[in-house]
């Protein structure tokens, strides 16, 4: 108990510190920069880069260019990032911002800045994060499957997974954990400063709200 105690604290500290700050345009705007380049340091990534062959016939995709984990025994991370969707007629849409929290139990010890690209599979996977930002698994109603290095790697092998992560440290050491139990919650105060008051995901990803500060993400994830 103590333990699950201490890891939901950390939680509720972490999630703090990243939505109680008021954004502005200039961070959303970082925000942006900070995603191209994550997709950067993926394409460079001799193993990371593998995220392309999923890419290309996505649904989907949300970028969390900094998760800080932190733990000791009981673990929590946190992060901001953006999920785009696939037109019809192919590209991009403008982005909806989010934030990742999760909390996780176990022989844990260290902190990682972790960059994170989630591949959604499928309208199902785009649908399960808007409609109920539950955390992965049953709670989400999608399946998900996890690639990376370090402390984050997994498998991919399962190809009727819905959501693939592909994840790489940024900077730090960690041992043990996994993304399990993460929750991707709508960064409203974001979306309305971008788009404007009363801004939603659906609006966004409909293509009935617009913003130019996507572009250089748009180019970067390519047709």
């Amino acid at each position: 108990m103590r333990s699950i105690l201490a890891s939901l604290a950390i939680v509720v500290l972490l999630s703090g510190c990243s939505t109680s700050r008021t954004p502005t345009l200039t961070t959303a705007q970082d925000l942006i920069a900070d995603s191209v380049e994550t997709l950067a340091q993926f394409n460079r990534h001799k193993t990371l880069k593998d995220y392309h062959q999923y890419l290309d016939g996505a649904a989907g995709v949300v970028i969390l260019p900094a998760v800080l984990k932190v733990s000791w025994v009981g673990g929590a991370e946190t992060g901001d990032g953006v999920l785009l969707a696939r037109k019809p007629g192919g590209g991009w849409t403008d982005p909806t911002f989010h934030t990742m929290v999760a909390a996780s139990i176990g022989m844990q010890v260290g902190i990682q800045d972790t960059a994170i690209i989630l591949i959604l599979r499928s309208e199902k996977a785009v649908n399960s994060i808007l409609k109920h930002q539950g955390k992965f698994g049953a709670d989400m109603g999608a399946t998900a499957v996890f690639s990376g290095v370090g402390g984050e790697a997994s498998t991919t092998s399962n190809l009727g997974a819905d959501i693939v992560a592909f994840a790489a440290p940024n900077i730090g050491a960690y041992v043990g954990g996994s993304l399990e139990g993460a929750v991707l919650v709508t960064r409203r105060d974001y979306n309305e400063l971008v788009y404007g008051a009363g801004a939603t995901p659906d609006a966004i990803l409909a293509g009935r709200l617009k913003t130019a500060i996507a572009r250089p993400l748009q180019k970067a994830l390519g047709p």
